[in-house]
């Protein structure tokens, strides 16, 4: 198995990680009102930016998902399936970053989630 490398490994794995997203019954109610074809171009150019160092992603991921109400069981999955996803597909120091910046992503999420809403617990 190879490494991320480029644009299109990373348009291989958001499509195929939001292909698992979009059909678990925990997590695509929270999707359901996407025009993912539309959206997939965004997250690919974020996830870019984070592995390749691509310039062109510009504006606030954490703003972007605030109106979706997540709980704690949306990013255990999520995370479960972006691991999942990685692993199954690549391997190597980009593959690793990945898997490590979605956790950071969750955790400051989480964090961010908290402060603006401390009586939910996520």
């Amino acid at each position: 198995m190879n490494d991320i490398s480029n644009y299109e490994d990373i348009e291989k794995l958001v499509a195929a990680f939001y292909n698992k997203l979009l059909n678990d019954p925990v997590t695509s109610p929270k999707f359901a009102h996407l025009r993912i074809q539309e959206h997939l171009p965004k997250i690919v150019d974020f996830w870019a930016f984070i592995l390749i160092d691509k310039p062109g992603y510009t504006g606030n991921v954490f703003d972007k998902h605030l109106h979706l109400n997540l709980e704690a069981k949306h990013f255990d999955t999520w995370i479960e399936f972006w691991t999942s996803t990685v692993k199954e597909n690549f391997e190597g120091p980009k593959a690793e970053l990945a898997c490590q910046r979605a956790l950071l992503l969750s955790y400051t999420f989480q964090s961010k989630l908290n402060q603006n809403n401390p009586k939910k617990i996520v």
